[in-house]
């Protein structure tokens, strides 16, 4: 997506990167390129405010529920071996998630 106008930092590569931005995971010198771009072009803009509706909702409303600890210990080491460079195949990924939703459903909640 582009707004069609000239900016420093391309719509493209603000919206490609607009979770790390909200998520604050990223260098001070991006967050203020991005926060230029964002206050300059009113499409990024826009999409800026829907995310950050759609992330404050979500943390409003599954925010309080506990994560398994099989489940995080998992996802962990995903995100390990992705950042070590190895493929991880989406179907194992897919399946696994499907397990311990199905395994924390089962769980009697007090």
């Amino acid at each position: 997506m582009s707004c069609g106008d000239p900016h420093e930092t391309d719509c493209s590569e603000v919206l490609d990167h607009l979770y790390e931005y909200l998520d604050r995971e990223m260098p001070d010198g991006d967050c203020a390129k991005f926060e230029v771009h964002i206050d300059e072009c009113s499409p990024c803009l826009e999409k800026y405010g829907l995310e950050q509706a759609v992330k404050k909702l979500v943390k409003r409303c599954c925010g309080h529920d506990d994560v398994p600890a099989d489940l995080r210990s998992k996802v962990m080491g995903r995100i390990e071996l992705i950042r070590s460079g190895q493929t991880v195949p989406e179907q194992d990924v897919v399946a696994e998630a499907r397990a311990a939703e199905a395994d924390a459903r089962s769980v009697p909640q007090d």
